[in-house]
């Protein structure tokens, strides 16, 4: 019998250090995106897609992002005294009643697969999803994880977010070899950051994945890899050798908040679609630049 996507990964223990000095005590996470912030859009897209339990998996000095999905009564309380109810509504639901969240310390910063292997407690035997809160993908009709999920109950392997870039950045992405084109295709190889004159294709992985719990074994066996850190993509690499994987080229648009460009170009184009500020924040930019 087949097991439904029911669990969303999170990896937050990351130290943000291209976004000093904004992150030396607050996480990169929490960076807002207009009036969210990051992992807060991670979040509703993991709701959207059905799931219901959050695994954060945190580290030091990341308090702010549990405090962020926990219940604030004394904030509540005031909004509730000045008869604030919008806000109240807004600060009540940011997930959902039935959505659960589930923290854990990455006790070393010893790379993502090793975020993904602390996880394995709580997800246990099941499928789950791994989101990169900094990878923030914007989509007219159904999110990126809802189309993943839904990819993977006809599939029932695991699915690997893919975009194309440009050659000369394959050194940023894991690179996938897959031998045809196409939205959804095998994966025959992946290899983490290769230079563009070794690259198998110009096929990147970006920030979401539904993986198989047969991930957990082969991360437990994976040596450290480039940055001396244990590579989510080397296990994908294992896994491959007893289970197809699938890339997908998803419906949406991309932006690396990792980045301080990818951030800026986020902000702007979430500020004009912006229900009360958009046609205002249009305005300001095109007197701006008369």
């Amino acid at each position: 019998m087949s097991k439904r996507v029911n669990k969303a990964v999170f990896p937050v223990a990351g130290l943000g250090t291209r976004f000093l000095p904004a992150t030396k005590a607050s996480p990169k996470e929490m960076l807002p995106v207009v009036d969210k912030p990051l992992i807060q859009y991670g979040v509703e897209e993991a709701v959207a897609a059905g799931i219901e339990v959050m695994v954060f998996i945190t580290g030091r000095n990341k308090t702010s992002i549990s405090n962020h999905f926990d219940t604030a009564y004394e904030l509540e309380i005031e909004l509730e005294s000045r008869h604030k109810t919008k806000l109240l509504e807004i600060v009540q639901n940011i997930t959902p009643p039935n959505v659960s969240c589930v923290f854990i310390r990455q006790s070393m910063p010893l790379g993502l697969g090793h975020a993904v292997l602390c996880a394995a407690p709580v997800v246990g035997d099941e499928p789950f999803a791994v989101v990169l809160a900094d990878d923030l993908i914007h989509d007219g009709d159904r999110g990126c994880l809802k189309q993943m999920v839904d990819l993977y109950e006809q599939t029932q392997c695991s699915i690997l977010a893919t975009e194309t870039v440009p050659p000369e950045a394959t050194g940023s992405y894991g690179i996938v070899d897959t031998g045809e084109d196409g939205e959804l295709v095998g994966v025959r190889g992946i290899v983490e950051k290769p230079k563009p004159e070794v690259a198998p294709s110009n096929r990147g992985v970006v920030g979401r994945y539904i993986l198989t719990p047969g991930i957990f074994s082969m991360l437990t066996q994976t040596q450290r890899g480039a940055g001396g850190e244990i590579q989510l993509t080397d296990g994908i690499a294992s896994l491959l050798e007893h289970e197809s994987v699938m890339a997908y080229n998803f419906k949406g648009r991309r932006y690396d908040c990792g980045s301080k460009l990818g951030y800026l170009k986020a902000t702007v184009d979430y500020a004009l679609d912006h229900q009360e500020l958009g046609a205002d924040f249009k305005a300001w930019i095109q007197k701006r630049f008369d």
